[in-house]
């Protein structure tokens, strides 16, 4: 990249860390050479200085400078020897679709997407065990919460994960969910358009709705099959990509997510026979 330029942040990117998106987009570029460009103001977040740590919002543009080749040389990357072989079973038992361009894997609930403060295990931490004999490990294009299961797509290359990136920010690609709540919605379909905000609070950061100075969060629903009045199974397709959205906007029809203790409480869970 010998240019300056501007690229806006995605809804599927917001809330991420400023330097995990600069992992995302540009994995050769070293954590130093990132460092340095940061001290220097040559990044800039909707024209401001910015830290690695920033958590950026979608529709924010960052200003990316020329990189060329970094002086610190490719990233560290993380080697089938530090992968137990328990994971890189796992992983490779997961994959759904292979090809040439992408790879599609069912991530299992309670893995993340990538690493963090206090976070041993990950997808990205796992990706050269799905090599499978390419030069280069496979790209991460887009992310699911942590507790969230389902399918994750993966680009084999820098061209191949630039295109995806540009189907994900155009909203060509649809993301669909599918849900198990406690109670059954009404009306049993429709649209949630519900702004949303974060809390700090004593057990951790919460999502909670905010009307007035929230970020727009919208969802529309659908309920496909219902078990009394017990409970529902959902089809719920966000247009906007909020963190935890679909938990805030499932408890806001008055029907939690099934075993989503932290936002239902009690109620996210079934009684009796």
């Amino acid at each position: 990249m010998t240019g300056v330029s501007t690229v806006d942040v995605t809804d599927d990117e917001d809330d991420l860390r400023l330097d995990r998106w600069f992992k995302r987009h540009y994995p050769d570029l070293s954590h130093v050479h990132l460092q340095k460009l940061l001290r220097k103001g040559q990044v800039r977040l909707d024209g401001k200085r910015a830290k690695a740590s920033t958590r950026i919002e979608a529709g924010q543009a960052i200003r990316v400078p020329p990189l060329g080749k970094a002086p610190e040389g490719k990233r560290p990357v993380k080697s089938k020897a530090d992968i137990s072989d328990a994971d890189a079973r796992m992983i490779r038992e997961s994959v759904l679709h292979m090809d040439d361009n992408l790879i599609v894997i069912n991530k299992p609930p309670g893995l993340a997407v990538q690493g963090g403060t206090g976070i041993t295990r990950s997808v990205d931490g796992m990706l050269d065990a799905l090599r499978f004999e390419a030069p280069e490990r496979p790209r991460l294009v887009h992310r699911l919460d942590k507790d969230t299961s389902g399918v994750l797509v993966l680009a084999r290359g820098a061209s191949q994960a630039a295109k995806l990136t540009s189907v994900f920010r155009s909203k060509t690609a649809r993301k669909v969910y599918w849900t198990i709540v406690v109670g059954v919605p009404e009306p049993k379909d429709g649209k949630i358009d519900l702004a949303l905000a974060k809390m700090p609070g004593a057990k951790g950061e919460r999502v909670v709705p905010e009307p007035d100075g929230g970020k727009r969060a919208v969802t529309y629903y659908r309920t496909v099959e219902k078990a009394s009045r017990k409970a529902a199974w959902l089809v719920m397709e966000p247009e906007t990509g909020r963190t935890h959205q679909l938990r805030v906007h499932a408890l806001a029809l008055e029907t939690p997510i099934m075993g989503d203790g932290k936002y239902g409480g009690a109620e996210a869970f079934l009684k009796g026979p």
